[in-house]
C-alpha cells in the first residue's frame, strides 16, 4: 500500500539563517505565518508527524489541535547535526573554513563537518523513520513537519538525484511538497 506523505519545512527561526542543525530555536512571527499559509486549503490528513525540535513541533501541535488530529514526535526526523558548524552561516564559514565548506557542498556524503553527524548516518536514520511510518500508516495521508535537510534528502531520493546533488535541492521556509512512499520506502514525488 501507498503512504501519502506531505512534507512541510519549518518557517523562519528567531536565531536566523545558517546551519541550525540540532539547535532548538523558536519560530519568528513570520515563521509561524509561513507555515500557516502553506497548509491553507491543503490536506486532509489522517495524522501529523513532527521533528521534536520546537521550530517544527509547536506548529504541528497547533495544527493538530485545530484539526483534531494526533501528533507524533519522531526524533529520527530531526535535522542533520552540524557539529562545530551549528549556528554558523555559510558566509562566516567561508571566512574560517572555506576549504572544508567547499568539500561539504561538493559532496556532503564524503565530508563531515567537525564533530558533526555523517550524512550517510543521517540518511540511514531518516530513511528508517520513513520505513516505520510506511509500515504503520500505509493507506493514510500524513503531514510531516520537519527540516530542510530531511526534506532535501527525501526529495533527492524521490527524484533519483546523485548524492553530490543533495544540497542543490531547494527547500524554502514553509515549503510544502508531496511524496508517495511504497514498500521498501521507495519514494516518488507527487505531481
Amino acid at each position: 500500500m501507498t503512504l501519502h506523505l506531505d512534507l512541510l519545512r519549518h518557517g523562519e527561526t528567531e536565531l536566523g539563517g545558517g546551519l541550525r542543525g540540532s539547535l532548538d530555536d523558536a519560530l519568528t512571527g513570520k515563521g509561524w505565518e509561513q507555515m500557516r499559509a502553506a497548509v491553507v486549503e491543503q490536506g486532509p490528513w489522517d495524522r501529523l508527524v513532527s521533528s521534536p525540535l520546537q521550530r517544527c513541533a509547536r506548529f504541528a501541535e497547533e495544527l493538530g489541535a485545530q484539526l483534531g488530529l494526533p501528533v507524533q514526535l519522531e526524533k529520527d526526523l530531526q535535522e542533520l547535526h552540524f557539529g562545530a558548524w551549528e549556528g554558523q552561516s555559510a558566509a562566516a564559514l567561508m571566512e574560517t573554513s572555506a576549504e572544508a565548506l567547499g568539500l561539504f557542498w561538493a559532496d556532503p556524503y564524503s565530508f563531515t563537518p567537525p564533530d558533526g553527524e555523517p550524512v550517510a548516518d543521517f540518511s540511514t536514520r531518516v530513511l528508517a523513520a520513513i520505513e516505520r511510518l510506511h509500515a504503520a500508516y500505509a493507506g493514510e495521508r500524513v503531514l510531516l513537519v520537519s527540516h530542510g535537510g530531511v526534506m532535501r534528502l527525501l526529495l533527492a531520493q524521490a527524484r533519483g538525484l546523485p548524492r553530490e546533488q543533495l544540497l542543490n535541492v531547494e527547500v524554502g521556509h514553509g515549503a510544502l511538497f508531496s511524496l508517495t512512499v511504497e514498500s521498501g520506502a521507495l519514494l516518488r514525488e507527487a505531481i
